[in-house]
């Protein structure tokens, strides 16, 4: 008598998992690495300048991914869309450099906060370019989301030149993510990452050379760290945008301000006041009613049985 298996394999119930769900997922270990890297970033930034880390991103996200396009072969450089990935890859390293010099210049906190604004920009773009159908409760969380930003933002003052960047930088970001949306149906993950990490270094190269500072070693070891962690992070949200929707990823990205206001403090000696926390309330509390209800939304729906 053959023995069934009393247990599922956890590949099995990865993929038996609502497409959303897995976004989700993929999401939520985006935002950790994100968190992670952004953190290096703040500190690299106190001693070399932004162009530099930015370049130093973009660069080290090439060599490593390398094992994994020598393993693809040729078919990691085939692509049919090569004016997408520039594209893309122009908003991109265009992102990192205002992005990283904002990082380095506002609090911690505040220049997480402000990269918020990214789904506003997300939602209206993936219902311009990908069709997607956003429903009100949808776009009244996500709505909602951003209002704990501003409830944030509330005590300051007047907007320095750095906010801009950032809200420039947030704005490019979506941008990014739409075309990433758009050629992950077609485009292996392997070849997405590798264009972003060519184009991300060509752009980033000639501002980086314009204020260059030999790294000491603890601070490549640093930069290269940097690099693996804003890797993961990127290929983790492509992964979150090919399994679920746009605008239904994009604000799970809104947990990130836990994790800044947590290294703001312990790090960086930045103590978020009662807006802050007031604000990070609203945010993840929006964030959060939009994976439970989309969660309950992916169950199937039980089947009616016939009785005799």
């Amino acid at each position: 008598m053959t023995r069934t298996p009393n247990h599922t394999p956890l590949t099995t119930k990865w993929n038996a998992l609502p497409p959303n769900s897995r976004g989700i997922l993929w999401a939520l270990a985006a935002t950790v690495f994100m968190s992670m890297m952004a953190t290096l970033v703040k500190y690299l930034g106190s001693e070399l300048h932004s162009f530099e880390v930015s370049f130093f991103r973009a660069s080290f996200g090439i060599l490593i991914i390398a094992p994994f396009v020598f393993r693809a072969g040729p078919d990691a450089f085939r692509t049919k869309r090569l004016k997408f990935h520039l594209l893309r890859g122009a908003f991109g390293g265009t992102a990192m450099l205002t992005g990283f010099y904002a990082l380095t210049i506002l609090p911690f906190a505040l220049a997480t906060s402000l990269s918020f604004a990214r789904p506003l920009f997300m939602i209206v773009l993936a219902v311009i370019f990908l069709g997607e159908v956003v429903r009100v409760r949808r776009w009244t969380a996500t709505i909602v989301g951003f209002l704990g930003v501003v409830v944030m933002l509330h005590p300051t003052g007047g907007i320095e030149s750095a906010a801009i960047f950032s809200l420039i930088s947030a704005m490019l970001v979506a941008m990014a993510m739409v075309i990433t949306k758009i050629m992950s149906k077609t485009e292996r993950i392997v070849t997405l990452i590798l264009y972003n990490g060519i184009s991300g270094t060509i752009i980033t190269f000639i501002p980086a050379m314009m204020v260059w500072q030999t790294p000491t070693l603890q601070q490549f070891g640093l930069l290269a760290l940097m690099g693996v962690v804003g890797t993961i992070a990127a290929n983790c949200m492509i992964r979150a945008l090919a399994a679920g929707e746009a605008t239904l990823v994009t604000p799970v990205d809104y947990v990130r301000i836990l994790f800044a206001a947590m290294v703001g403090f312990l790090i960086f000696s930045e103590t978020p006041d009662a807006w802050m926390w007031a604000g990070a309330v609203i945010v993840v509390g929006s964030t959060l009613y939009i994976t439970l209800r989309e969660a309950r939304l992916g169950k199937p729906k039980p089947t009616p049985t016939d009785h005799p």
